[in-house]
């Protein structure tokens, strides 16, 4: 089995995918890594949807939302950033923008006068720090040395950089739509209400309420079809296979009759320490 996630190697997309496969494919974003598997190039596609300390990863839900894919597993992960630089003098820090932002309280400690670069991955911010002795990563510490054993190796500056000890990353696992499954200890669904009126939201939290099921998360997206109009991304504390997920769904479905539903599917949590 192949699976795709962000690339190039080393990123912490990477270490959850290993997870799953040892055959691991890369892309640069979210949205090709859904296509990816909606296309059938790989059977297996990991991505980030949320962190504890920055929040949902937006571009995530997006994708969840507009290929026809299935959520068959979730991988909560923890993250330990580390400084990564050829030596302590540099200018810049290069990393992905959820990195950067979790490590804002000690970079504006420790390093101010620095310019912070956003880039794709946080390995991204490691080839930086190699090919520029001016540029620093924030990444995992075990990236300090090359995978191939070739290419320069960088000083480990500093170690749990992360503003929060608790930081951790969930990882939805995506397969095929025909593969999406029923059984599980949790299931994602997006719902489009298609309508827009006071107490609209309340009505779509009682379908969850009434039956006794714990949201683990609530998020609004834009819709992009105009301003103002929303589609709602709900996880939650029950699979499919019972009763009570499949009379809420149901209740969804109604309040949704001029837009849609989506079930994501049913899956269980694996946490990879690593």
């Amino acid at each position: 089995m192949q699976v795709v996630t962000l690339g190039p190697a080393g990123t912490y997309s990477h270490r959850a995918a290993r997870a799953v496969a040892d055959d691991v494919a890369f892309r640069e974003s979210v949205t090709a890594i859904v296509g990816a598997v909606v296309d059938g190039e790989c059977e297996r596609g990991v991505v980030p949807v949320e962190n504890s300390i920055e929040g949902s990863v937006t571009e995530s839900l997006d994708a969840l939302t507009d290929g026809d894919v299935a959520v068959v597993r979730e991988i909560v992960t923890p993250i330990r950033h580390a400084l990564l630089a050829q030596s302590g003098e540099f200018s810049v820090v290069a990393s992905h923008s959820q990195a950067l932002a979790q490590c804002r309280d000690y970079l504006e400690r420790e390093h101010p006068g620095v310019t912070r670069e956003a880039v794709a991955s946080t390995a991204r911010g490691v080839e930086r720090a190699r090919e520029d002795p001016s540029v620093a990563a924030i990444g995992h510490p075990s990236n300090a040395e090359p995978a191939s054993g070739s290419g320069v190796s960088l000083r480990v500056l500093a170690e749990d950089i992360q503003d929060r000890d608790s930081n951790a990353t969930r990882f939805l696992v995506v397969a095929p739509a025909d593969e999406r499954s029923d059984a599980g200890g949790k299931t994602s669904v997006v719902v489009y209400p298609g309508a827009n009126y006071p107490g609209l939201l309340l009505e779509l939290l009682e379908a969850f309420a009434e039956r006794d099921i714990n949201l683990t998360r609530i998020e609004s997206r834009p819709s992009g079809e105009r301003l103002g109009d929303y589609l709602f991304h709900f996880d939650f504390e029950a699979g499919m296979y019972e009763d009570r997920a499949r009379a809420a769904v149901d209740d969804l479905e109604a309040l949704a009759a001029n837009g849609w539903v989506r079930v994501l599917g049913s899956y269980d949590t694996d946490h990879v320490v690593d």
